[in-house]
């Protein structure tokens, strides 16, 4: 009897831990996705021979609590979010947007350097560009919609330039998340041209 209990024990040991493998096998694998600059020397406001190279500082970003996860976040409905467990950031979004806002005014603005916040005292900075994003998620199959507070101040950040709120959406092309990625490169994109145009109108006087 107690062999035979064993043996029982055994086998229902084994199903348990073959069912256990067999869902482990099954789990679906991440996704990882960045996002991307607006194109290169074809990109729409790319800076002329005339205009002037600027230094610019980029920082602080400041992004909602909601978004500081590696999961990418979609928007149900107006006061319900769905976080996607298999959609995912490759780095931190706040990281990753920076970067990006970075290579989009390189594209459009003609710069003698890019400087990140914080940096060192003493580095020579013509305009300091620090933002405040209120919203920046969408759906798949619909669209991104970027809201956010930007301000342009002077090199020594003693002066406000511009301060503006910028409130952009762009359309989802398919249902997918590569898709709503893309919308939202694109969105930043849109917001890239409008600090873009800020900095270059003011540069030329």
């Amino acid at each position: 009897m107690m062999v035979q209990s064993l043996r029982l024990l055994t086998w229902v040991l084994i199903g348990a831990f073959l069912v256990t493998l067999s869902g482990c096998a099954s789990s679906p694998s991440s996704r990882f996705y960045v996002l991307n600059p607006v194109s290169g020397p074809a990109s729409e406001g790319k800076p002329s021979a005339s205009d002037p190279c600027v230094s610019i500082g980029i920082g602080p970003i400041e992004i909602p609590d909601y978004l500081e996860r590696p999961q990418i976040v979609t928007r149900v409905t107006p006061n319900e979010i769905k976080v996607a467990e298999f959609e995912r950031w490759a780095e931190p979004l706040e990281d990753n947007l920076k970067r990006v806002l970075a290579q989009n005014l390189s594209n459009l603005v003609c710069t003698k350097g890019i400087n990140f916040f914080p940096w060192r005292r003493g580095i020579p900075m013509d305009y300091r560009v620090e933002m405040k994003i209120i919203r920046f998620d969408g759906n798949p199959g619909d669209k991104v919609t970027l809201e956010a507070w930007w301000r342009l101040l002077s090199g020594d950040g003693k002066n406000v330039l511009q301060s503006k709120r910028s409130n952009l959406s762009e359309p989802v092309a398919g249902g997918d998340y590569r898709s709503l990625v893309l919308a939202h490169s694109q969105a930043l994109g849109a917001l890239s041209r409008e600090i873009a145009e800020a900095i270059n109108t003011l540069s030329k006087k």
